[in-house]
């Protein structure tokens, strides 16, 4: 008792020690695999980071080069701008090169000025200024675009609200794509000069320079991995893409990124979806060769668990099964050693002298002797079979008539037992290699588990047929049967099936092991089937000692033919006759 409860114990620490090392396992699995999705999700943010910089350089590029060509306003004073107007309604060389520069910018299509707040489009007695690219000099005009007028309006409008505070020589102010209007601040007195308005070339803008712009910095989207869209998201208008072969669709490409025009293009703005680049396409490869790696790597170390942990169990499972062995060998050993002694005692003391009762008493010492004697063997065969010095000794032999040799020792004691045995086998089979003694051990093992397990039908059929390149042996009976769940382990040393039916069936678990180390050793196969409550067939197969040319299934010839229509020829041990 105090072994079984060790062994209980010991169980006990092994499942929570398992279930540790299992929790473990998962736990740093789950960690490994968060930090390496981790790691992609931050190579991809970088990647996202980089394109983000990319289209905001983009866009400050776009936004520069509205003010390339009028930059150099900036050096001049505005003063002597306003002094040459009030004098002669001219500018200084300086100013004049600048609008110069502007005018030969595709950029821009058209060049106005009004000096101060004297704006024509508000009132008409006041002019507005054309600058002619020709002569290089404003004239007054009548034919002002409502684009200029508009511009105009924006500029002072602004201008009035920061004039007395600004620091800077010019204020530019964009009507949106359509024109960029600067305020000519001088700073001696914080007035405004005039404001300068500049036409912009839309077509030019969209079609030459931005395109051209997109295709230079993102190329072709399979390459970059970027799509970039310009926008106009007061009208809901697509007005260019970097590459037309992707259109813009939310549902098919979400927005990932999305660039305002700081200062400049108000109504428009970048969209732009990332797809599969390189950086993210290699991110992702990465990411699943380490899950790969890592998946096979927790599947091996479970696997290595489990099995350590199955092995335990079916070590203890074989230690409680040795000590059950033991226990119940020991009742065995004892009980046919306690009736020969009993037997042995009345017959030595001379007190039975009647003839009935010394042939029953010789009976007994008879039976539990041979009793004896195969738990004895049995017990040998196990010690063969774990020390490795059980030997076969194979010759050429006809399994029917080993069979039959052996029905014919055991008939009395089968038919003593109430059982009927029939036999019956094929005609003219052929030899195989086999150890006789070994067939006999397998015959009376299959046999005496007939015997136990068999209550209500007490029937034995043996069967030795041809099948194939071998010569099968059968032992069918209707006893029992095997439960489903029990039948991957009967050929383990020491374990017996427990269950209500076989409960009082005393055994020890080693027959069917020895068995199938016997059948293995003379180059057979076994097999069972058997159904619950109805029976079992034990079957051996050993390899027929010259193969036929006709068992190859690809030869149908006469000589197989009859083979497989051949007869059987039934023999019959006790009432039945060959």
């Amino acid at each position: 008792m105090e072994f079984l409860q060790n062994l209980k114990k010991s169980n006990t620490l092994r499942i929570l020690f398992f279930g540790i090392a299992t929790v473990a396992v998962l736990a740093l699995t789950l960690l490994n695999v968060y930090s390496l999705y981790q790691l992609r999700n931050t190579s991809i943010e970088s990647a996202t980071d980089v394109k983000k910089l990319q289209i905001e350089e983009f866009a400050n590029t776009i936004q520069y080069h509205f003010y390339g060509s009028v930059w150099d306003l900036r050096k001049l004073d505005m003063s002597t701008v306003e002094a040459g107007w009030n004098n002669n309604q001219t500018f200084p060389y300086q100013f004049l090169d600048v609008l110069r520069q502007a005018s030969q910018d595709p950029l821009y299509s058209d060049i106005h000025f009004i000096y101060k707040d004297r704006d024509g489009c508000v009132n008409p007695d006041e002019p507005v200024y054309h600058y002619d690219e020709t002569t290089q000099r404003f004239s007054a005009t009548d034919d002002v675009p409502q684009l200029v007028c508009d511009g105009f309006g924006i500029s002072k409008s602004r201008a009035r609200a920061i004039v007395d505070e600004y620091r800077f020589n010019i204020r530019t102010t964009f009507d949106s794509h359509r024109s960029l209007t600067i305020a000519l601040v001088n700073l001696s007195d914080n007035s405004v000069v005039g404001h300068l308005n500049l036409l912009i070339n839309r077509d030019y803008l969209i079609n030459d320079y931005i395109a051209e712009e997109m295709k230079k910095t993102f190329g072709d989207a399979d390459d970059s991995g970027i799509v970039v869209w310009l926008r106009d998201w007061i009208q809901d208008d697509i007005l260019l893409s970097s590459d037309e072969n992707y259109s813009y669709n939310r549902e098919l490409y979400p927005i990932d990124i999305r660039q305002r025009f700081s200062d400049s293009l108000d109504d428009w703005n970048l969209h732009a979806t990332i797809l599969e680049s390189p950086t993210i396409a290699a991110s992702d490869a990465s990411l699943m060769r380490n899950l790969i790696v890592l998946g096979v790597s927790v599947f091996v170390l479970l696997g290595a668990l489990i099995f350590i942990f199955i092995n335990a169990q079916r070590e203890r499972e074989l230690a409680e099964r040795q000590a059950g062995f033991l226990a119940n060998i020991t009742h065995e050993l004892k009980t046919p050693l306690a009736v020969m002694q009993a037997a042995g005692e009345n017959l030595s003391d001379g007190r039975v002298r009647d003839e009935k009762r010394l042939k029953s008493y010789g009976d007994h010492i008879y039976n539990e002797s041979v009793r004896l004697k195969r738990m004895i063997e049995k017990l040998l065969d196990a010690a063969k079979v774990d020390s490795g010095q059980l030997s076969t000794q194979q010759a050429p032999h006809f399994l029917h008539e080993l069979t039959s040799e052996f029905i014919e020792a055991n008939r009395g004691y089968i038919e003593g037992k109430g059982f009927t045995l029939t036999f019956s086998h094929d005609k003219n089979l052929p030899l195989v290699m086999v150890d006789p003694d070994h067939i006999e051990t397998m015959l009376n093992n299959f046999v005496e588990n007939a015997i136990k397990y068999s209550v209500d039908e007490k029937e034995i059929h043996i069967e030795v047929k041809k099948s194939g390149n071998y010569v099968s042996l059968s032992v069918a009976d209707k006893g029992t049967g095997i439960p489903k769940q029990s039948m991957r382990y009967i050929f383990d040393k020491f374990y017996r099936v427990e269950d209500s039916l076989t409960a009082k069936t005393k055994g020890h678990g080693l027959g069917l092991s020895i068995v199938k180390n016997m059948v293995e050793m003379n180059g057979g196969r076994i097999d069972v089937k058997s159904e619950y409550g109805k029976g079992s067939v034990f079957t051996v197969k050993f390899p027929t000692l010259l193969p036929s040319e006709t068992d190859d299934p690809s030869e149908p010839s006469a000589a197989k033919t009859e083979q497989t229509n051949r007869s059987l020829n039934t023999e019959k041990i006790g009432p039945y006759v060959q």
